[in-house]
């Protein structure tokens, strides 16, 4: 199945601030931030045809554990993966990564879901989030871990860091390094506030390309947005080799405050780190129907749902500071939320799946045919990301990255 794109021929140059308000605005801001120029050289009046293939920007989704250890029936394993390569091109594990599930005793660690998932991924060149190495939630602490005095403990965590990090060296793309930390730290606790400069550089140790984020939640909703900016430039002056912010994206209710979520984007990107949102779901974890998980969302509901998708999107897409959305389940048969789902567990499709590919791959997706002038040059702008070029009988495919913003192609 491939999503249906739309012309993007001759746009012109645009700049916006940052974060406007209106929808018009918003879109100003994309172009500006999100598109850069193809310059094709080819035969005089040659037609230039410009397909896009994948995004820079990522739209991702939680990469579902029953799916990958046989407890998802085979068919929908099968229309699940068919689904997720369709419409996403970055994931993050969902739960086989986290410390408690990896070694439910001291010494035994289960690497098989983790390493079959990254098979998966990298058989079809999806990026993936490992969410995480560390959780100080004292609930989602190892059991075996919190009886081990301090210097056994720091020696556990150092183990952890390094070994994780030399296993999977060159294989996870980034690492939530201790999640949730303003709402919990046990390690913390126990040996003091420089245990996350000492995680952070053990991991280094391991693999010294590893890219390291913070990860928390209730920020975007703007009630612990100034912890979360406090914690980080805390951290970091630390010294603490952290690379990015990640931001979770399920903490409002029934809505969402869009000013709020602008004012949060805006705070974090003056840390001058790349942002994430790492865990959407909409409605979120403040709504009913976290509550009422067997909830069914009404025809209304459901186009609310689906508005409400575009709008979290667009203000995201936007944004300068922001470099990809992941949604924390996009399956009923295998989302936390049901009701926050992209297809029911028929696999019938909401609203809200036909709003997200409309702009992921509708409205922000290159398709474009244009003539060489006579000078056998062709100017096209497009979304950041991957295309296929073909112009008088020649092809290419060029990545067009945004730390460029322009990239020539050569097909004389």
């Amino acid at each position: 199945m491939r999503p249906r794109t739309l012309l993007l021929i001759a746009i012109p140059l645009a700049c916006a601030a940052a974060l406007p308000l209106r929808a018009d605005e918003l879109d100003d801001a994309i172009l500006k931030h999100r598109t850069g120029v193809l310059v094709v050289r080819t035969a005089p009046g040659a037609t230039v045809a410009v397909e896009q293939l994948r995004h820079e920007f990522w739209f991702g989704a939680t990469i579902a554990t029953g799916v990958f250890t046989g407890r998802t029936p085979a068919e929908d394993a099968a229309k699940w993966k068919e689904v997720f390569l369709s419409h996403f091109n970055a994931g993050v594990i969902e739960a086989a990564f986290k410390w408690h599930e990896m070694e439910k005793e001291r010494g035994r660690v289960d690497y098989s879901v983790v390493d079959s998932m990254l098979e998966w991924a990298s058989a079809h060149e999806i990026p993936v989030r490992g969410h995480c190495i560390f959780w100080g939630i004292p609930r989602y602490v190892p059991e075996w871990l919190k009886p081990l005095g301090d210097a056994p403990l720091r020696l556990a965590i150092r183990q952890r860091a390094r070994s994780i990090a030399a296993r999977y060296r060159g294989q996870f793309a980034e690492y939530d390094l201790n999640n949730e930390m303003i709402h919990g730290n046990w390690f913390e606790q126990r040996l003091g506030p420089e245990i996350t400069r000492d995680m952070a550089r053990w991991v280094k140790e391991g693999d010294r390309d590893a890219v390291l984020f913070f990860n928390d939640y209730d920020i975007l909703t703007g009630r612990r947005l100034d912890d979360y900016v406090k914690h980080i430039r805390t951290v970091l002056s630390s010294r603490a080799p952290m690379d990015g912010i990640g931001v979770q994206g399920h903490l409002h209710g029934d809505s969402f405050d869009e000013n709020e979520l602008r004012r949060a984007l805006d705070a974090l990107a003056e840390l001058k780190l790349p942002v994430r949102i790492t865990e959407f779901n909409f409605p979120g974890q403040r709504s009913k129907y976290y509550q009422q998980r067997g909830m069914a969302l009404s025809p209304e509901e459901e186009a609310a749902k689906a508005d409400a998708l575009r709008r979290y999107f667009r203000i995201c897409f936007a944004h300068p500071a922001v470099t990809g959305i992941l949604m924390w389940g996009f399956w009923e048969g295998a989302n936390w939320i049901p009701q926050s789902s992209l297809y029911k567990r028929d696999w019938s499709a909401t609203p809200a799946a036909e709003a997200y590919r409309r702009l992921v791959f509708g409205e922000w997706w290159t398709r474009a045919e244009v003539k060489a002038d006579a000078n056998g040059i062709a100017a096209v702008r497009a979304f950041f990301g991957t295309h296929r070029v073909r112009a008088a009988g020649k092809e290419a495919t060029v990545t067009l990255p945004k730390s460029e913003g322009v990239r020539i192609v050569d097909l004389q």
